[in-house]
């Protein structure tokens, strides 16, 4: 009798259904998945095997990319979490290449984003960009700009009580405190834009805080 119920038991055993969870932004977040990424460093974290961790970045995105292709790249994955992860290029290439996302349409695309990932139920993630150039004390050409779109998604994670992970600062404060010859680049970037593996390592300890509460 006792097999029995063990036999029955273990065939009516179901393991807990993962958390799904998509990276949602551009060339960071491609390479997000690479051995080194913050992606795959997260999947070595206690706990990661509750979670499946999916990315889903493209280089040179915006945030209208991401609105664009939500539909096929996110929600037909029926995610539980998505972190969205984008800004860089809405203002690094308003002087790399002339293009570039507007402020005013920058909220816009981000908060539209953000509806439509609730309306399919998944819970959302917010991330400030990190740099473009590693110069301390707003040493950097695009400073003033990449702080006034960081705030604005400050302000988005205040009027919607989503969780932000602020990526910005976190780096900010890593090159006050790391980069003593004021380098451009090397501290946890490889060329002042995308990571190197600390700066990886920096994403995912800040990213995993987060969705494990999740």
């Amino acid at each position: 009798m006792l097999l029995v119920c063990s036999t029955l038991a273990l065939l009516s055993y179901t393991p807990a259904k993962k958390k799904k969870v998509i990276f949602f932004g551009d060339s960071i977040t491609a390479a997000g998945v690479q051995p080194e990424g913050y992606i795959s460093q997260m999947k070595k974290k206690a706990g990661a095997d509750n979670y499946e961790l999916i990315g889903a970045g493209i280089g040179g995105n915006k945030v209208y990319d991401l609105y664009l292709r939500m539909e096929e790249d996110v929600l037909s994955k029926q995610p539980d979490i998505v972190v969205i992860y984008i800004g860089v290029n809405d203002v690094w290439h308003k002087t790399s290449s002339g293009t570039g996302t507007d402020y005013d349409k920058f909220e816009k695309f981000y908060r539209a984003l953000i509806k439509k990932l609730q309306a399919h139920h998944a819970k959302v993630i917010l991330c400030t960009p990190a740099v473009i150039g590693e110069k301390k004390n707003g040493g950097n050409a695009q400073d003033a700009d990449l702080d006034k779109y960081s705030a604005n998604i400050r302000k988005i994670s205040e009027d919607t009580k989503l969780p932000l992970v602020d990526l910005r600062k976190l780096f900010t404060d890593y090159n006050i405190a790391h980069n003593a010859d004021n380098r451009e680049k090397g501290i946890l970037t490889t060329d002042g834009v995308h990571l190197n593996k600390e700066g990886n390592a920096q994403v995912a300890d800040a990213m995993w805080k987060v969705i494990k509460t999740l």
